[in-house]
Parts: structure tokens; sequence; C-alpha cells
């Protein structure tokens, strides 16, 4: 994946505002193992292609395209279940896996001062959860979970709530995210958009809306901040 090159005078932000999986949390694999564990228990074959539509997105409309996508091959209550069941399972065995370059990038944004928000569309109790497993939670200013909007990605309202919450314009916002849905959302709410792809790269379609797409977290602080993390005189 091609890294964009740096600007040369880095606009300045009032805050910065993270997806959480696939961003932050290095969860969307689990959660991918732990949906075709759920198809091989329930004997439906591989449906990679649903699980995909649901990244990004809130859990009423994953719920929905897991009931239109199982149609025909399993009670699509009976399958969220047997998910659910085998995902925290998963989590609980083990601390929630940090991507890379998380700690170096919150750290950099610390000693600037930045505030600093989730918008995910993890439900804010699960949210909190996961954030206090990977020791994290500590960095940010308020978490923002799919619930608090009726929307959700790639609706803007969630990108817009935690502006508001963080009390800054929308357009002085640095939003980081590794979804399609999320990237359109944080877009239309105004915001300057990184993309750190995780299991799925930007599509052609994505591309054309202008947005930074970057290799790595270790990338945003030179791109973003001009830096690679001290913190000026």
């Amino acid at each position: 994946m091609p890294t964009e090159t740096p600007c040369d005078q880095p606009p300045r932000f009032s805050a910065v505002i993270f997806d959480m999986d696939g961003l932050l949390l290095d969860t969307e694999r689990i959660a991918l193992e732990t949906f075709g564990q759920a198809c091989r228990e329930l004997q439906i074959g591989d449906h990679p292609e649903v699980f995909f539509r649901c990244l990004g997105t809130s859990h009423i409309r994953a719920r929905e395209f897991i009931r239109e996508g199982m149609q025909g091959k399993v009670d699509h209550d009976i399958f969220w279940n047997e998910w659910d069941r085998h995902y925290k399972a998963a989590h609980a065995s083990q601390p929630v896996p940090l991507k890379p370059g998380v700690t170096p990038l919150l750290t950099m944004l610390a000693s600037r001062q930045l505030p600093m928000a989730v918008a995910t569309s993890t439900r804010s109790a699960d949210a909190l959860q996961k954030l206090e497993s990977a020791g994290i939670v500590g960095h940010f200013t308020a978490i923002i979970g799919g619930e608090q909007v009726e929307d959700g990605k790639p609706h803007p309202a969630i990108y817009l709530k935690a502006a508001r919450t963080l009390g800054v314009n929308p357009a002085d916002c640095l939003a980081l995210e590794d979804s399609d849905n999320g990237v359109r959302a944080a877009v239309a709410a105004g915001m300057t958009v990184i993309q750190v792809p995780d299991l799925v790269p930007p599509s052609a379609a994505l591309r054309e809306l202008g947005h930074t797409v970057l290799a790595s977290l270790d990338d945003v602080g030179a791109f973003a901040f001009g830096s690679a993390g001290e913190r000026p005189a």
C-alpha cells in the first residue's frame, strides 16, 4: 500500500477522533475468525462477504446485514448468538491487542495536549471494556458508542457528536479510520480524514473522496503533525 507524502506545512488540529476496532484495537481479525467459527459450527459454509458488510457499521445495521446474508441458510438470530458467543470467549481468554503504532501516537498527541475521543460503532459499555483491557482508555476525553446516535456510520452523526462533546468545530478535527463506512462518516462530518486500512483496502470509489491513506498509525505523526513524536519547544 503506498504511503502519502507528508505535508510541508501540516494543518493545526483542535482535536483527534479515533475509530476503535481495526484502527486502535486489532479486533477485526478476531471478529473474522469467530465469524468463521460460527459458520463452521452451523455447517453453512464460509460467507466472508457477509462479514465484510458489517465492518464499521452500527450494531443495528450489522444485525440487518446478518439477517439478509443468512437468509435461507440459518436463522439469523441463532447465527448472531453463536458468533457473539465465540467472539466474547476469544476476548475473555486474552488481552485486547493494540494495532501497531497506537502507543507512540497517543503519547505524542498527549504531549501536545490535544483532546482525543473515540467514535465507534461498538456499544459504549463494550468499547469502554475493550479500551480498559488494552490499557489506553485514560487517553480519551470521550467515548461515543454506536447506541448514542440514531444513525450509524456511514452517516456523520457519531463524528459530529464526538466534536460537540469535545467542544470543537468538526472542521478543526483530525479523524482516523480504517473502514470505508467510517471514512465516509468522517468526511461527511467535514473533518480531515486519514485512513489506515485493516482487513479491506479502500475501494477506488472511496479514494475519490480525496482523503489520505497511510499504511500504519506509525506514519500519522509525521504526516499530520510534521513530527516523529517529539514535543516542540
